[in-house]
């Protein structure tokens, strides 16, 4: 009976480990939600999704944009036209800064176009800082590299 009581807590210890997901995985999967979020042009999940803060800092297109509030004014500017992420997952590293701090890079394809005007696309190494805060991990800035188109050939 005893050996039973003693596997039934070990196996119950050990589900309970598998069950637990890792900081990175955590952050990955807010970044999922961050991006779906972007595609559906959905303010309000976006806006759910960045840190609640002054401090929130985004650089875009040669402007810096800081706080929340500024953030969702622009983003919703950009929601009236083309706007779509589609990130290669390939791509994706998380980098833990401790224990609820991380830097995630990964390469995005980005699809836009001002409204009533022909969409293009973009490849931009995008680098964001996320925040664990008790209500979940949060976006804390967002830093896009553009990376220009190849030259033409000669």
């Amino acid at each position: 009976m005893k050996v039973a009581i003693a596997l039934f807590f070990a196996v119950g210890v050990m589900l309970s480990r598998s069950a637990i997901s890792a900081p990175e995985d955590d952050v990955k999967a807010s970044f999922e939600r961050f991006v779906t979020a972007q595609n559906a042009h959905d303010a309000n999940a976006v806006r759910d999704l960045l840190l609640d803060s002054p401090n929130f800092l985004w650089i875009t297109r040669g402007t810096t944009i800081w706080g929340r509030g500024a953030a969702m004014k622009r983003f919703e500017t950009y929601y009236e036209g083309t706007w779509r992420l589609s990130p290669d997952s390939s791509s994706l590293k998380i980098l833990m800064l401790g224990d609820s701090a991380a830097l995630l890079y990964a390469e995005i394809m980005f699809t836009t176009g001002a409204p009533g005007q022909p969409p293009q696309d973009g490849l931009t190494l995008m680098n964001q800082t996320w925040l664990k805060t008790p209500a979940g991990w949060r976006v804390a800035s967002i830093l896009p590299i553009p990376v220009p188109p190849p030259a033409p050939a000669k």
